[in-house]
């Protein structure tokens, strides 16, 4: 028991060491961070999102999502506007600049993701995603804990 233990101890270690030299190395590679490409990611993907509904759908806290936001519009990659039936909503769109950035981002994440899963089979990437599914649903059961 204690050696099973032990080996999942080292597994979830290994993850996390992995998680962040993927983190370390995507955000050098295509010259934004995870979390600013997810954002960036939603907000083309709707065209226009408000802040709120753009929070609920990204892993980072509110906060997190306004910081990112003020930053993304110092740099002319976001425009943000309050929504004219209701001032309390603010909608966030990509600028041209930032449309730009983005297409360009997908196409660097996507040669970053063929280099980093090369030599893995396609059964392997199969069972990696089942696996990761798994964790994922394990992690949301214990958060309700």
């Amino acid at each position: 028991m204690s050696k099973d233990w032990s080996q999942k101890s080292t597994l979830l270690y290994e993850m996390y060491r992995v998680n962040n030299a993927i983190n370390t190395t995507f955000d050098t590679y295509i010259s934004i961070s995870q979390s600013r490409f997810e954002i960036l990611a939603l907000i083309y993907k709707e065209i226009e999102i408000s802040q709120g509904d753009l929070q609920k759908k990204v892993t980072l806290d509110k906060a997190a999502v306004a910081r990112h936001l003020k930053q993304l519009e110092d740099h002319k990659i976001v425009s943000r506007r309050k929504k004219d039936e209701d001032n309390r909503i603010i909608l966030v769109q990509l600028t041209d600049y930032g449309r730009e950035l983005i297409e360009t981002s997908q196409k660097e994440k996507e040669h970053f993701a063929q280099e980093l899963l090369t030599d893995i089979s396609d059964t392997e990437l199969t069972l990696l995603r089942k696996i990761l599914v798994q964790l994922n649903k394990n992690v949301e059961q214990m958060k309700e804990k």
